[in-house]
């Protein structure tokens, strides 16, 4: 496995590498397994995946994603507690609190494009990466794996998008209530 290398190391000064996910396989599935979005994988699918992530410990008050900041990685809440920060018209709100096993920075990983919103680690928080790089040799390497990562990640987006829309023009979709 390569060493480990993101922007996610550089965005505080005080992110400590802790070393692959895999090392910490246990505790991974254990977070996400609850999540919707690992609902329907079997702990080796997660036990897989969790080769091509590096674990990272955030301490309290690190901004984890910086909103308009390009970025090559999403990163999955495993311990802790943080706030998906969005700015509007010059203040910035609270939009979700994630939970273990929630991910965060998905759109700029398949995108490419800068982050939609910030997230802040609350609390002392271990997350787990995975960064462009690796979503590549995922792909390559475990393509029925990668493919069901990239199918959730679209899944997410779409239900993301479908809410957004429906708080934003709620009587435009009439069928969806």
């Amino acid at each position: 496995m390569p060493a480990m290398s993101s922007a996610f190391a550089e965005l505080e000064p005080n992110v400590e590498p802790l070393g692959p996910v895999s090392d910490f396989v246990d505790e991974f599935v254990e977070a996400v397994s609850p999540q919707p979005f690992f609902a329907d994988w079997s702990r080796p699918d997660t036990a897989m995946f969790s080769k091509y992530l590096d674990c990272y410990g955030v301490p309290s008050n690190s901004v984890v994603l910086r909103e308009g900041e390009e970025g090559n990685f999403l990163a999955i809440l495993v311990t802790g507690r943080a706030l998906i920060l969005k700015t509007f018209e010059g203040v910035e709100k609270v939009v979700h609190e994630m939970r273990p096993g929630e991910l965060v920075g998905e759109m700029s990983l398949i995108d490419g494009k800068p982050r939609f919103a910030s997230c802040l680690a609350v609390e002392p928080s271990d997350f787990a990466v995975l960064t462009y790089d690796n979503l590549n040799r995922l792909l390559i390497e475990e393509p029925q794996l990668g493919n069901k990562l990239l199918l959730k990640l679209l899944e997410l987006s779409t239900q993301r998008l479908r809410k957004s829309t429906m708080e934003m023009l709620p009587g435009l979709m009439p069928w969806s209530a």
